[in-house]
């Protein structure tokens, strides 16, 4: 019998988190930068493999900016997103795609493993996936800030993530053929906590826990805001997890 998965994740206030970011989408200054960085490497990666579909599903492109350049490409495209009811944790409803590309949503489902096998199962023999999100190493000021603010009694604020070795795991469990994982590091600058904040907001990466920690006091977000600095570069690793179906 199949154990069920631990509940790590809130889907209400994932499902919120992610709203909220869709609605901020048409803000001139609404964060993406993620997200862009997600897209670029998706084109890049399928033009390197000589990859060429010509039915693709694209789930969490906000934007539609990989929505549009698979339809210039002359790939017929069906966009998804958890936002809007896409449950990655169920068998996709529809099935036979050439790619499968998941930009930023398979971060915070506590069933990583079987929504990974969904997505396999979605494609069509010699169909690619490719799937991008917050890997661990991520945002270690952050993380520092907060322990900082929480001083001897430390609350869970920051998500657990999985790293490169945990992704080569899941892709084997999973049965993606000839599975690839690797990481790569985005830096950003940022003024103040409050503007980190902001962005991660934006891009629909705050605390979903369902296990939430208490509300920072003012003191506690006047010690985290000095701990984090101004002028401080932080560090994103996005994980990227790419396999075939044989």
């Amino acid at each position: 019998m199949a154990s069920t998965p631990p509940r790590i994740f809130d889907p209400a206030r994932r499902l919120a988190a992610r709203r909220r970011a869709m609605a901020r989408r048409s803000c001139a200054d609404a964060a993406r930068y993620l997200l862009d960085d997600m897209v670029e490497d998706v084109l890049e990666r399928i033009a390197f493999l000589r990859h060429t579909p010509s039915r693709a599903l694209v789930i969490g492109d906000r934007t539609g900016d990989l929505a549009t350049a698979l339809n210039l490409q002359g790939c017929i495209v069906e966009s998804a997103d958890p936002a809007l009811g896409l449950d990655e944790e169920s068998p996709c409803p529809a099935s036979g795609f050439d790619l499968i590309a998941s930009l930023g949503t398979l971060d915070t489902v506590d069933d990583l493993p079987g929504a990974l096998i969904h997505l396999n199962r979605a494609l069509a023999p010699g169909g690619l996936a490719l799937a991008s999100f917050m890997g661990a190493g991520s945002l270690p000021v952050l993380r520092a800030a907060m322990l900082e603010a929480d001083g001897d009694r430390p609350a869970p604020r920051l998500h657990p993530a999985v790293d490169v070795r945990a992704g080569g795991q899941l892709l084997q469990r999973a049965g993606w053929a000839d599975p690839v994982v690797d990481s790569r590091t985005l830096e950003v600058r940022f003024s103040s906590l409050d503007r980190l904040v902001s962005d991660l907001r934006d891009q629909a990466l705050g605390n979903v826990l369902a296990r939430r920690g208490p509300p920072l006091t003012r003191a506690a977000r006047d010690r985290a805001a000095r701990a984090f600095g101004t002028g401080t570069v932080e560090r994103f690793e996005i994980l990227t997890l790419s396999g075939w179906r044989r």
